[in-house]
């Protein structure tokens, strides 16, 4: 899919349903490492994220864009593991909380421990939704929603991108 920039997605009207698209691109990392202001221990240069993350990952990850839809094979993965931080490696579900949201995305109802995630609340598509991110990188994995499971009624809903599995051993 065509990247869209600020500017010629408020020429055509459609700032905010870019859903799939990157419509906040200058907006969350500045720098490659300043998330809403925050610091996070794991730091590299945009070209340093570039050259690690590859382009479909840098854009979902430090410019949070959004994959499409059932396109990564961690949604329907079923062995167990963790999945961990693309950006940094660090552990943040494990397979035990992973259930099928039929939304097309991995999904999740807790994170390992609520320690390596943050969160921030974002209105980039018209109204407030919680993104979450790595704690240790700052990297941009997906929303949390209240539409999830027992036993906590939340609902991770992570980019595949964001991922990587480690099958447990």
């Amino acid at each position: 899919m065509a990247v869209l920039d600020r500017r010629k997605m408020l020429g055509a009207g459609i700032l905010g349903v870019g859903v799939y698209g990157t419509a906040t691109l200058a907006g969350a990392f500045g720098n490659a490492n300043a998330k809403s202001g925050k610091s996070f221990k794991i730091k590299h240069s945009t070209a340093e994220w570039k050259k690690r993350l590859g382009p479909a990952r840098y854009r979902i990850m430090r410019l949070e864009g959004t994959e499409r839809p059932y396109s990564s094979p961690l949604d329907k993965e079923k062995r167990a593991g963790v999945f961990a931080c693309a950006g940094c490696n660090l552990g943040l579900y494990s397979s035990k909380t992973k259930f099928d949201s039929r939304t097309g995305w991995p999904s999740f109802w807790a994170p390992i421990a609520s320690n390596r995630i943050g969160k921030s609340t974002d209105h980039k598509i018209g109204y407030p939704r919680t993104e979450v991110h790595c704690a240790r990188c700052g990297g941009h994995l997906g929303h949390i929603f209240n539409d999830g499971p027992r036993p906590t009624g939340k609902r991770h809903c992570i980019n595949g991108l964001s991922l990587k599995f480690i099958p447990a051993s």
